[in-house]
């Protein structure tokens, strides 16, 4: 049987532990006795059983989002593209390449090159080996290239790519000063008239105050609450001509 490709689990450490304090919470809450306080009852059980279940729920959204959610919204993110098929495209935190091959399967002429740090706590077996699987799986390795490289200390020389796309990595970076950094980097190496499309769940307001102040036009999209968990905000930054 032909092996399918493994975009793995985001966040993996996240959804474990929302998984465990909904559990704990839920099987404490059979258990808790009551508390009197003079003449005041007050009785936990129920109010941990539905804190155990607010828990049990977000993990659920977001494993359906790790299956579901993430490839409709890396095609609604692709879509933003008006691709002509000649395109260079970079993937900023390229994980195991489900944006980067997403690019890659819209490219004739073109070619797409994703970097990353490899980060296990945001993405479960993170590693270039692995998305150099999926590229081979998804039948894309003549049109894209794979990078070791930090966000904010890109080694592209100004002016190279067409299209910038970023999901879920800019918030990884600690500091504000990296952060922004990382915004300018990608407002770099884009050529005049080109464009980024940037999502994350927080700080997208920052990232875009970034962009507005190097010139760039900023469109809005979402958030989008129906596929993605948590809700995931994303912009359309254009590079003036």
């Amino acid at each position: 049987m032909r092996k399918r490709p493994d975009y793995g689990i985001d966040a993996p450490g996240v959804l474990v532990t929302l998984l465990l304090i909904g559990i704990v919470a839920q099987i404490l809450g059979l258990f808790a006795p009551p508390l009197t306080l003079g003449k005041v009852t007050i009785v936990f059980g129920p109010a941990m059983q539905v804190a155990g279940a607010i828990f049990l729920l977000e993990a659920a959204l977001m494993y359906v989002y790790v299956k579901w959610g993430k490839f409709r919204h890396r095609d609604r993110m692709l879509a933003q593209v008006r691709w002509t098929g000649d395109e260079q495209v970079l993937d900023v935190g390229t994980g195991r390449g489900l944006l980067l091959i997403g690019a890659a399967k819209r490219l004739t002429r073109g070619r797409a090159v994703g970097i990353d740090i490899w980060s296990t706590k945001d993405l479960s077996g993170n590693a270039p080996e692995r998305t150099q699987a999926n590229i081979e799986m998804e039948g894309v390795s003549g049109k894209v290239e794979v990078r070791s490289e930090d966000a904010s200390r890109m080694s592209f020389p100004d002016d190279s790519f067409d299209v910038v796309a970023s999901n879920l990595c800019i918030h990884n970076i600690p500091k504000q000063a990296g952060r922004d950094q990382a915004c300018r980097q990608i407002a770099r190496v884009l050529r005049p008239g080109g464009m980024a499309v940037i999502s994350d769940y927080r700080l997208t307001k920052r990232y875009a105050a970034v962009f507005g102040g190097l010139g760039f036009s900023v469109e809005w999209r979402g958030p989008f609450w129906r596929d993605t968990f948590p809700p995931l905000k994303m912009f359309v930054a254009r590079k003036p001509l």
